[in-house]
């Protein structure tokens, strides 16, 4: 940042100016604001996961005992209703799917800026 030269060796200063304490307050304000607020998501995320995980299997579980159904008595009422269970679960799996893909690419930004965020911390020291 704003280092001051020392006349007697030609190099910058280690004294750390005015300016150069206010952008460390800013990054480390910065830093903790954003630190909650990925830790939030990526607590609601990581639950939304879970409970796509869990419905999933719900799911499954109701498509296999309706297909026993099916197959002892195969009504056209249990069929349609079946067919829509499919569906829901084909859904569900998709989107399951997607959300993991999106949790994976929120951790390699927190990791990216995390790294970055140590390494300008260290440079400033």
């Amino acid at each position: 940042m704003a280092a001051i030269a020392d006349s007697s060796e030609g190099k910058p200063s280690s004294n750390p100016t005015k300016s150069d304490r206010v952008s460390d307050k800013l990054a480390q304000g910065i830093s903790c604001m954003l630190g909650s607020v990925i830790r939030n998501f990526d607590l609601t995320a990581d639950n939304a996961v879970r409970s796509q995980d869990h419905l999933l299997l719900s799911l499954d579980r109701v498509t296999r005992e309706l297909d026993q159904l099916l197959e002892d008595a195969p009504l056209p009422f249990i069929m349609q209703h079946a067919a829509k269970i499919s569906s829901v679960r084909k859904r569900v799996s998709s989107l399951n799917l997607l959300l993991k893909s999106i949790q994976c690419r929120i951790d390699k930004i927190d990791e990216m800026l995390s790294t970055s965020l140590s390494h300008d911390m260290q440079s400033w020291s």
